[in-house]
């Protein structure tokens, strides 16, 4: 795959992206599909009450379109494994979906149950590992920057199934800020679709290409003051379909440094929890830690650059180590 092959997808998702947004948005707000915004939260985040919500269907539709047009270009874009990878996304975007309808439009402040949202979650993990079984699948886990890895065998399906489910919850904790998680998720899609041309899985790199420019194109509403959110709708997909995708590239424990962001917010959540149970105390002033920073001072646009920058490091790193 050359790189003007490589400028064309992301070229194309970009501009689907943006066509569905302008068409998408407008939508959203006839339909009164506005984010409410909890009370504990920071008060700088009242304001935002009513922006449209559930803009991961903007993406996800980018997505699928991009996929399918350019199966008409490129030769086996539409294989088995990207299948599982949309299979992924569509599915953990149904579950985000259900849940921020329940909230938005049903008016019950608490969408989905904690159980629903897990049961679907694994469901959707373990089609997807029986996909990916019905053709030829290593078992094996890679060690990051080693020759060393070792084979789970038939434990794989429980790795698979906690990986997909714990970072799609990851990223979901880390959506709280205009164009955080769009900026992250381009960037961790974008070195996986590098990694996967360095193996020479053109169908993932495209798949992974198609999606970062999805999400270049989601920022064009997204950065703040953001004009809609991608709610669950489009943090559960996005977090399940790059752990997914660092399985299919068979670097699993890479997505812990590439998706350090992600690790970070959610460590941040499990501590402040533990703390306060056990101590009655808490470690930061609000979790996830991106409200730590906004209420000691920082400014929300400063909190995305910096958690961008972080990203990238994460990113470019690992990529000069292991590929270049």
């Amino acid at each position: 795959m050359k790189l003007e092959a490589t400028i064309t997808v992301i070229t194309v998702a970009f501009v689907i992206t943006a066509i569905l947004g302008m068409l998408i948005i407008p939508l959203l707000r006839r339909l009164k599909f506005g984010q409410s915004i909890r009370e504990e939260g920071p008060d700088a985040h009242k304001k935002k009450a009513g922006t449209p919500t559930m803009g991961g269907l903007i993406f996800l539709g980018s997505i699928i379109i991009s996929m399918l047009a350019l199966s008409y270009i490129y030769e086996d874009v539409l294989t088995t494994q990207t299948i599982v990878l949309m299979i992924v996304l569509a599915g953990f975007g149904l579950i985000g979906f259900l849940d921020d309808f329940i909230i938005v439009v049903m008016k019950r402040n608490l969408g989905l149950t904690s159980i629903q949202k897990l049961i679907g979650q694994i469901v959707i993990a373990i089609i997807a590992y029986f996909l990916l079984k019905m053709g030829p699948f290593e078992t094996t886990v890679a060690i990051p920057f080693t020759d060393f890895s070792f084979d789970l065998g038939v434990f794989y399906v429980a790795f698979l199934v906690f990986w997909l489910v714990g970072f799609s919850n990851a990223v979901n904790l880390s959506d709280g800020l205009d164009g955080l998680v769009a900026g992250t998720s381009t960037i961790a899609f974008a070195a996986f679709g590098v990694y996967a041309l360095a193996y020479e899985q053109n169908d993932i790199a495209i798949f992974s290409f198609v999606v970062a420019g999805s999400m270049l194109g989601f920022l064009l509403f997204n950065m703040k003051p953001a004009k809609v959110f991608m709610g669950d709708t489009g943090s559960l997909a996005l977090g399940g379909t790059i752990a997914m995708l660092s399985i299919l590239v068979k670097q699993e424990l890479l997505l812990l440094i590439i998706g350090i962001v992600y690790v970070v917010e959610t460590l941040s959540v499990m501590i402040q929890v533990t703390s306060f149970k056990l101590t009655g105390k808490r470690v930061f002033k609000m979790s996830p830690i991106h409200h730590h920073f906004e209420l000691s001072g920082w400014s929300e646009w400063k909190i995305v650059i910096v958690f961008w920058g972080v990203a990238f490091l994460a990113a470019i790193i690992p990529l000069l180590l292991e590929v270049f």
